[in-house]
């Protein structure tokens, strides 16, 4: 019973933040303590998820950026998988020697590049899709990189004097060595991806939940504003909760070498 009462209170502790922050939302709008004009009630902020949601427009802007999302999510991690593994194991002498370089581009902001990229590919989804990459592959190629060189040297030992081939290796040791890693990089570059999505469908967008913030704040409609952010939240927790359990449904290995 003891154990019952302290992890329900442990759960009103862990939302407690949260409901007194949407609390004070609602109040201090109405009390006068901030200005409603630019920050509307929670409420009035709830009414327009409503309303955008009843008629459709809400779900056609978050499948935009979804789309765009996952088009430069998948290709970034199609390229910088791979060249991690290479770098990483079959080359590690040109990986030290790039990794320089490969940090300097990884520093560079991918929305201070979207002029080139508009340059190169137009105003179009290409140049949206090429943000999402630039922004995605860097912290996915240097975790797998790293994955790849932190996998215990005896565990390939063992695995070549039991007569193990490059291939059962690689699928055997090294990949699964390197997968946590891995993950840790697709979450952040998921993270980033979707930021960077957002600022991008600012310019050059006529859908996607950049383009509805950007549209509600040059119309000085500010719970509309405030409901796009709040989708935006919403979406960014619920894409890092799903690769989570994505990790933990292919990593039930580690979980249970966590729980052993």
């Amino acid at each position: 019973m003891k154990d019952h009462v302290n992890s329900l209170v442990d759960k009103i502790i862990d939302v407690s933040g949260i409901v007194i922050f949407f609390l004070l939302w609602e109040i201090a709008p109405r009390l006068g303590i901030v200005d409603g004009q630019f920050i509307p009630p929670l409420s009035q902020v709830l009414l327009a998820v409503g309303k955008l949601a009843a008629d459709g427009s809400l779900f056609i802007h978050i499948a935009a950026s979804l789309q765009r999302s996952f088009i430069g999510f998948v290709l970034a991690i199609a390229v910088a998988v791979p060249a991690g593994f290479i770098l990483g194991g079959v080359f590690p002498a040109l990986s030290r020697q790039l990794r320089p370089l490969l940090r300097v581009f990884g520093q560079i902001n991918a929305f201070s590049l979207f002029p080139i990229f508009i340059l190169f590919f137009g105003i179009g989804e290409v140049a949206k899709v090429s943000i999402i990459f630039w922004s995605t592959i860097w912290p996915v190629l240097f975790t797998t990189i790293v994955g790849v060189q932190n996998v215990d040297p005896l565990y390939i030992k063992s695995a070549r004097s039991i007569g193990a081939d490059k291939f059962t290796i690689f699928s055997k040791v090294i990949l699964p060595g390197a997968a946590p890693v891995i993950f840790t990089g697709i979450r952040t570059g998921a993270s980033h991806a979707f930021l960077m999505l957002i600022a991008a469908e600012m310019i050059g967008a006529s859908a996607g939940l950049g383009w509805l913030v950007q549209n509600s704040a040059v119309n000085n409609i500010m719970p509309r504003l405030f409901a796009a952010t709040m989708t935006i939240a919403l979406l960014g927790m619920t894409i890092n909760y799903l690769l989570y359990l994505l990790e933990d449904n292919l990593l039930d290995w580690k979980q249970s070498s966590e729980r052993g």
